[in-house]
């Protein structure tokens, strides 16, 4: 039998998104429509004010749980499998973090890029691609509308509190 998850109660967790097992979502955290977080054979930690939206999956491995920092963005239908995400990272849409991969802090990882496995991207660095390689610096104006938003996941949430 599975561990039930720990959810704070500030979260916000849509009526068809799923967590199961040794889970731990964190203040304010997002997880929107049809997300799936499954941690059968590790753990998984979801710092806050993080947002993961719609269709994403987080999952790991066995010994090798899955970390994601505070005011972390996580696109649709991105996959976080048994990878560390630092704090105010973007997972672009469609992208996916293979076991042991890492994003450091404020990276981004573009859409529909595949971080493959051991691979490290270095913090404030945009990194793209299939293999995913590192690209640039994000610039101020970047790290700007990745806060942003954040802080428009958080008011969307509200939203569908108040709308249930």
């Amino acid at each position: 039998m599975l561990p039930e998850p720990t959810i704070h109660s500030s979260a916000f967790v849509a009526d068809t998104a799923r967590i199961y097992g040794t889970v731990t979502v964190g203040r304010l955290v997002v997880v929107m429509f049809g997300a799936v977080i499954r941690a059968e054979l590790d753990r998984i930690t979801i710092g806050d004010e993080t947002n993961l939206q719609d269709n994403v999956v987080v999952h790991c491995d066995a010994d090798i749980p899955t970390d994601i920092g505070v005011r972390v963005t996580v696109g649709h239908a991105a996959v976080v499998h048994g990878a560390t995400v630092g704090d105010h990272c973007l997972v672009g849409m469609g992208s996916i973090l293979l076991n042991g991969s890492s994003l450091g802090e404020g990276a981004w990882l573009a859409a529909g890029s595949v971080l493959t496995p051991g691979r490290s991207v270095e913090p404030w660095t945009l990194a793209a691609g299939t293999p995913a390689r590192p690209v640039r610096s994000l610039t101020a104006a970047e790290i700007a509308a990745q806060d942003r938003g954040v802080e428009e996941y958080l008011a969307f949430a509200e939203h569908y509190r108040q709308h249930r």
